[in-house]
């Protein structure tokens, strides 16, 4: 009966997660464009609808990042992280007796 019980969570915890994912909204490119007067207008999207760009619009400009963005703290925090859950899996093998397995 457990196990039933632990099968229907598996899946409710899945299907809650799939449909809180299909909310996420999709990041579809927008060409925007400030006019003279200051209002921007979209000249295109990224599926190909919309107005075509104009020529000097058409070559493919990259976004301006800056420097970067300084990944050492996620390096550490991932690799801090990656350890512990290490230790924690070693040390339930270790408290179960060493993994050995029942026989057949």
């Amino acid at each position: 009966m457990s196990v039933t019980r632990r099968t229907l969570l598996t899946a409710t915890a899945a299907g809650t997660l799939l449909a809180a994912l299909w909310f996420v909204p999709s990041a579809n490119a927008t060409v925007e464009t400030v006019s003279q007067n200051g209002v921007a207008t979209t000249s295109g999207t990224g599926s190909g609808e919309g107005a075509q760009p104009s020529a000097e619009d058409a070559a493919p400009q990259l976004a301006e990042t800056g420097p970067g963005v300084d990944t050492t703290p996620y390096l550490i925090g991932g690799t801090a992280l990656l350890g512990l859950g290490a230790g924690f899996v070693t040390y339930s093998v270790r408290r179960s007796g060493g993994g050995a397995r029942p026989a057949l």
